[in-house]
């Protein structure tokens, strides 16, 4: 394969020896033997894309906050602007006080002695988070004024838990209302510091308590319980428009996120369903969908790590799972977790101790490196915008594919061969554009892109 000038139609490829890393290549000429060929249905279109992206953990911002500052907005640039080979993340996920990676410990926006309470919130702040976040989020919504937040929480404050710890416990009954008032505070400090908030879940993995890092549990009837007599009315009555997403947990429970969405005095305050992707297949996210066809789906969390090594298999599962399999089935987001981590795999907070960021980011020399998590979503992110429009694909086991139509009326193809053991002849045929033949390379990713029709 040659390197190639771009035109009204290109083809990007990324292998797994590295050698091409979202390369632009070659169009073949129609070969003669057997052809793996994928139609792209125009006249069907689904869902409508807010875009990939990952989380702004502390770990994150303090690892991007330390950087000098030229680098600091080169790495920026390079996640969420759309020149210079930078892949346009349009969304970030930012956790709601302290997560398993936070480099500071465990905090919330109001952590109080043991006995006292505020459910009135007079003592809320979100101080903690201007140290790096913010200052953060403000600079990437200059760079992609198109930027989508979602909020999560990993626990409430102590004092509103039935364990008073931030580790593991539910949240009290007594302190809804109060939590509800905490939701608002937070929506609307963002919002005077200049970082309004679009989505917020409720709780991040609800089914998951761990005593070494920020959990909580919370059942479907808490989850309805809470948004039907509390958060719901309580941003009503704020004129607050953040929507509110339910479950925010794997695709192996679809009962959960039913559960909830069964209660139809909390429906009319829910927006959608959050899904990770530990545990189970995407295809979970449709009994959801069809059941309940005006939610929204978002997908918010998946982790690559040194727990899996090999890069060409990585970008393969990441594009067939996630690009393609998440969107598949509704989602209008994609994210992976920890936008940027150290060599280290930190600075963690007590959890996952060999997960990868995003981008790696080396303290002692400032040394940035891409990892296959930029290259898989980029395969997507960098041409597919926000607004874009996913179509109806026929595809294969063999070879998945998603495509979409962007605003200006261009139309993106992304793909992979998973057979990492031979090269494939792909023929995309795209309506009444002109049908494009690749040659992708054993294991590789490929996005097409035609121009505006």
């Amino acid at each position: 394969m040659k390197p190639v000038k771009a035109s009204s139609v290109s083809a990007f490829v990324t292998t797994p020896d590295r050698r091409f890393l979202h390369t632009p290549v070659d169009l073949a000429n129609a070969s003669r033997d057997s052809v793996l060929a994928i139609t792209v249905d125009e006249s069907r279109s689904r869902q409508t894309m807010r875009g990939f992206g990952a989380a702004l953990t502390d770990s994150s911002a303090f690892l991007l906050s330390r950087l000098p500052p030229a680098k600091r907005d080169a790495a920026l640039r390079g996640l969420f602007g759309t020149s210079g080979g930078g892949i346009g993340f349009s969304v970030v996920r930012v956790p709601m006080g302290a997560s398993d990676f936070t480099h500071r410990g465990n905090y919330t926006y109001n952590d109080l002695p043991p006995g006292e309470t505020d459910h009135e919130q007079k003592r809320f702040s979100i101080k903690p988070d201007e140290a790096y976040i913010l200052p953060l989020l403000r600079r990437i919504r200059q760079i992609n004024p198109a930027l989508t937040v979602m909020a999560s929480p990993w626990s409430a404050p102590a004092w509103m838990k039935t364990s008073k710890n931030i580790n593991g416990g539910w949240l009290d009954w007594p302190a809804y209302a109060a939590y509800a008032r905490y939701f608002v505070r937070f929506v609307e400090a963002y919002r005077e510091a200049g970082v309004p908030v679009q989505y917020i879940t409720l709780q991040n993995e609800p089914r998951l308590e761990r005593d070494s890092y920020p959990t909580m549990r919370m059942e479907p009837g808490d989850q309805s319980r809470f948004v039907r007599e509390h958060l719901g009315p309580a941003f009503r009555k704020a004129g607050i428009n953040t929507k509110i997403l339910v479950w925010d947990h794997n695709w192996d429970v679809p009962e959960y996120p039913m559960e909830v969405l069964k209660d139809a005095a909390a429906r009319p305050y829910i927006a959608g369903v959050a899904w990770h992707a530990y545990a189970g297949k995407p295809e979970a996210q449709e009994i959801v969908r069809r059941a309940h066809p005006k939610m929204e789906t978002h997908f918010t969390e998946s982790s690559g790590g040194a727990f899996a090594p090999d890069f060409g298999g990585n970008v393969r599962w990441d594009i067939a799972n996630l690009v393609v399999g998440a969107t598949k089935y509704g989602a209008s987001t994609v994210l992976k977790w920890n936008l940027a981590l150290d060599l280290q795999h930190g600075p963690r907070n007590g959890g996952c101790s060999d997960c990868r960021g995003v981008i790696t980011i080396d303290p002692s020399t400032g040394k940035v490196t891409k990892n296959e998590e930029f290259y898989a979503l980029g395969h997507a992110s960098r041409w597919v915008r926000p607004g874009a429009v996913r179509l109806d694909t026929a595809d294969s086991g063999e070879f998945p594919g998603a495509a979409f139509r962007n605003r200006d009326g261009s139309l993106v193809f992304v793909g992979a061969n998973n057979d990492a053991m031979k090269a494939r002849t792909l023929r995309l045929t795209c309506g009444k554009r002109p049908a494009v033949t690749v040659n992708i390379p054993a294991g590789a990713a490929v996005t097409v892109v035609y121009g505006a029709a």
